[in-house]
């Protein structure tokens, strides 16, 4: 690759995600590397292409008038790149997937390490969070997220079932108001997941109902987190179905109105259709359709 197209690439990396340390996720490599990039392209055409401040960055009329024909440049470029790749028998390149943080052992890390183990060539660098991340503005090739989506111009497939059970430790319901419908509930104290916040659709029979939590004792940002505190006896949970299995037959955990359920979520597969490893992204999301059993939660 020639100096001129490099920085061309790094120009619109740059230009489409706002910032040069975004930029440098994207394309891993260090900002100072991305500035490098961008001050000898302006040399050599000998003008600015970014209004630079504290605060903001922003293209200046000559960044704006070369960009279309850059990104055409970069996208012929990945094209080729993508075409080649199809003729080899193993892919290189590398990806930067973000998943959720609960279920280390579970299936979507398993399939992670599977497609690992199959594609020795493939450089990973997994960050794992229950806090959804912006995949354009950090550098992502792919996340998986569990439940519903909020509209967005990412692309998304679903791969997988996400199944939950409300549960809670004996400890806590030891001498407390039984549970026998969802009336009961205004008199028990709950753990809150952040990021699903404090309602609860539940299904019985065809029948459907939503619960507002009122007594929200703790709210945590993670589910293992949760998971620790109702163990601990804190009140009540919905949790992923496999991350409990263990405490449900030790007893540990018991299921509460077992009669109601939580309507089965997608495991999705999001990712910006862009950028340098498009085509080993998709080779990834293929690899958890094909494995699909993994990720059935």
């Amino acid at each position: 690759m020639s100096d001129s197209y490099r920085g061309l690439a790094v120009f619109v990396a740059v230009a489409d995600l706002g910032s040069f340390s975004a930029a440098g996720r994207r394309l891993k490599i260090s900002t100072s590397v991305v500035s490098h990039h961008v001050s000898k392209l302006e040399d050599k055409l000998g003008v600015p292409l970014f209004f630079r401040s504290t605060r903001a960055l922003s293209l200046t009329s000559e960044g704006q008038h070369i960009l279309d024909a850059a990104r055409r440049m970069v996208s012929a470029g990945d094209e080729a790149l993508d075409a080649l790749a199809d003729h080899t028998e193993q892919p290189v390149g590398a990806l930067r997937v973000a998943l959720p943080a609960f279920g280390t052992e579970g299936g979507i890390h398993l399939a992670i390490w599977k497609f690992a183990q199959s594609h020795p060539l493939v450089a990973l660098s997994v960050h794992c969070s229950d806090q959804p991340v912006d995949l354009v503005k950090e550098g992502y090739d792919l996340a998986i997220r569990l439940g519903r989506l909020a509209d967005s111009a990412l692309k998304t497939r679903r791969i997988g079932t996400f199944r939950r059970k409300l549960v809670a430790a004996p400890s806590y319901l030891k001498g407390r108001v039984p549970l026998r419908e969802l009336k009961d509930f205004n008199r028990h104290e709950f753990i809150s997941f952040s990021v699903t916040g404090d309602a609860m659709y539940l299904l019985r029979q065809g029948e459907q109902a939503a619960v507002t939590l009122e007594n929200v004792r703790l709210e945590v940002d993670s589910v293992s987190a949760g998971k620790s505190a109702a163990l601990a006896g804190l009140g009540l949970m919905s949790l992923p179905l496999n991350e409990i299995e263990k405490e449900l037959r030790s007893g540990e955990l018991v299921e509460v109105l077992p009669e109601w359920s939580f309507a089965e979520m997608g495991v999705y597969a999001i990712w910006p259709d862009s950028g340098p490893q498009k085509k080993l992204t998709h080779r990834m999301i293929d690899f958890f359709v094909e494995h699909h059993e993994l990720l059935d939660l």
